[in-house]
Parts: structure tokens; C-alpha cells; sequence
């Protein structure tokens, strides 16, 4: 599954986490921590939409 940040419109991956970030493959987007920020603009989980 995939989730796009609706700010910026970049994209978390769940097949391919964040290992740079200590995000391992796999993780899935509600497994992440309440702490997550978008890569790019850093607004929080609550600004990320799931990728149809």
C-alpha cells in the first residue's frame, strides 16, 4: 500500500520503507509512530491519504 502526504504530494511506500530513517521494508503506515513526518515537507500522518 502506498500513502501520498496531501500537502506535497510525496509518497510512502510501505513496500519499501524508510530503511535510511530505521523504517524497514514491509512497515505498514499505521504501524509507524505518532512522531512520522512527511520526508519532504514534515506535516504529520494526519496529512497523508492512502493511494487508490
Amino acid at each position: 500500500m502506498k500513502y501520498v502526504c496531501d500537502v506535497c504530494g510525496w509518497i510512502y511506500d510501505e513496500a519499501e520503507g524508510l530503511p535510511e530513517k530505521g523504517i524497514p521494508a514491509g512497515t505498514k503506515f499505521e504501524d509507524l509512530g505518532d512522531d512520522f513526518a512527511c520526508e519532504l515537507c514534515g506535516v504529520g500522518k494526519e496529512n497523508f491519504s492512502k493511494v487508490e
